[in-house]
C-alpha cells in the first residue's frame, strides 16, 4: 500500500509533468480549477488548484473532501502512484471503477487530453 508521502510525491510528479507538457496536454492543463484527490485506502484527501499548467497541493486532510472541488478524483494510493508512473492506464482504470473522476462536462472534455 502506498504511503501518504508516496501519494504526495506522485501528485508533485504529475504537476511537474503537466508543467513541461506541450500541445493539447498543455492547453488542457491551463484550466484554473479547484481540485481534490481522495486516496481511499489511506482515507486522506489532497486539495489544491490546477492553474497555469501546474497542480498545486495546498492541504492534506484526513477523511473525504470537506468541500466540493470543481475537479474531484478518488482512487487507491497504489493506483495513483501506478497511474503517474505510467503503469496504469487512466481510461481503463476509470472504466473499471478503480478511479473516479467528477467534474463539469466541459472540464472532462478538456481533461481527456491529460488522461
Amino acid at each position: 500500500m502506498a504511503t501518504t508521502q508516496e501519494c504526495l510525491g506522485a501528485l508533485k510528479k504529475l504537476s511537474d509533468n503537466l508543467a513541461t507538457a506541450d500541445g493539447d496536454v498543455r492547453s488542457a492543463a491551463a484550466l484554473d480549477r479547484s481540485l481534490s484527490c481522495h486516496v481511499t485506502d489511506l482515507d486522506t484527501t489532497f486539495t489544491g488548484r490546477l492553474r497555469d499548467g501546474r497542480m498545486e497541493v495546498t492541504d492534506t486532510l484526513t477523511g473525504p473532501p470537506r468541500e466540493k472541488a470543481q475537479i474531484r478524483l478518488a482512487m487507491a494510493g497504489d493506483d495513483l502512484v501506478a497511474m503517474v508512473d505510467g503503469d496504469l492506464n487512466f481510461a481503463r482504470a476509470w472504466a473499471s471503477g478503480r478511479v473516479r473522476l467528477e467534474a463539469g462536462f466541459r472540464d472532462i472534455l478538456r481533461l481527456r487530453a491529460l488522461l
